[in-house]
């Protein structure tokens, strides 16, 4: 793909009533690549990498609640799992509608500063939002290319363009929709990413995810269920610039009781789709 850049407009699945899980599959070597192809054949998973030394495809994916196998089914069957665990992802402190971009000096300190309709930390009280078929095909639509003319949308979707405007409307107003962007990270000088998973007492959780927000190396930070719950990803110019986050950052969160990382070998997969800026290979 020649362009460095995708814009894609994304469903927020805690507005739709679905629960986000990241899902670690730890299997031999000469499975990792079918695992991680399989993974990325559907239409519910992002951001799939391989990372461990390329023995570990690790997803995120959403389902509603109460899930049924999450991804279980998917997996090839002449796949040697060794190992699965799936983590609910309980908080965002950084991602979704933010940027790691904001933090890289590339936007003005206005735009910056401009409010999206909703924060990824915020929840909504009065429950998900319902879609009718209409909506889900502007959804799936946006998904692949978050600069669709409405015009498009409007033949794709069998409505009005004054329908399909109003219709995203109230998606983007209600939470549901949000812009993502997807991009090369060598052109931002990040060509390394690293995924960070912390032990953190309970009472310590939500100081230290907004402490980690805060770094300019982090693009995304959650909450999550398991032994480890606390999850970053880290984007670094190099490996020796994540050791020097490592060892001179994250070593001054003081309630951090122990740190596992894991460097990002490949990335089949982004926001968007199978091939992206975002993707290594």
């Amino acid at each position: 793909m020649a362009l460095g850049l995708v814009v894609v407009q994304q469903p927020d699945p805690s507005r739709l009533g679905h629960v986000e899980w990241l899902v670690r599959i730890r299997c031999t070597p000469d499975s990792a690549g079918d695992v991680a192809s399989a993974l990325a054949r559907r239409t519910d998973t992002s951001w799939i990498s391989r990372t461990a030394g390329g023995t570990e495809p690790v997803c995120r994916t959403s389902a509603p609640t109460p899930a049924d196998e999450l991804l279980l089914k998917t997996l090839p069957r002449s796949a040697r799992i060794l190992d699965l665990s799936a983590h609910c992802l309980l908080h965002v402190f950084f991602g979704r509608r933010d940027s790691v971009i904001t933090k890289r000096g590339v936007l003005s300190p206005e735009q910056t500063a401009q409010p999206s309709p909703q924060t990824s930390s915020g929840t909504d009280p009065a429950g998900p939002v319902h879609l009718d078929d209409v909506d889900h095909r502007i959804l799936s639509l946006l998904r692949g290319d978050g600069r669709l003319p409405l015009n498009r949308l409007a033949v794709e979707t069998g409505v009005a363009q004054s329908t399909a405007q109003r219709r995203i409307a109230e998606l983007r107003d209600s939470g549901v929709l949000y812009f993502d962007i997807d991009t090369d990270r060598t052109r931002l000088g990040l060509p390394i990413r690293t995924q960070l998973w912390l032990t953190v007492p309970p009472t310590d959780l939500a100081a230290t995810g907004r402490a980690l927000a805060r770094h300019a190396e982090v693009a995304f930070a959650a909450a999550i269920t398991g032994t480890r719950n606390l999850l970053a990803s880290v984007s670094t110019p190099s490996v020796p610039g994540f050791y020097e986050y490592l060892t001179n950052t994250v070593s001054g969160l003081p309630a951090v009781q122990s740190v596992e990382s894991s460097l990002v070998l490949h990335t089949v997969k982004g926001p968007a789709g199978i091939r992206s800026p975002g993707t290594d290979r």
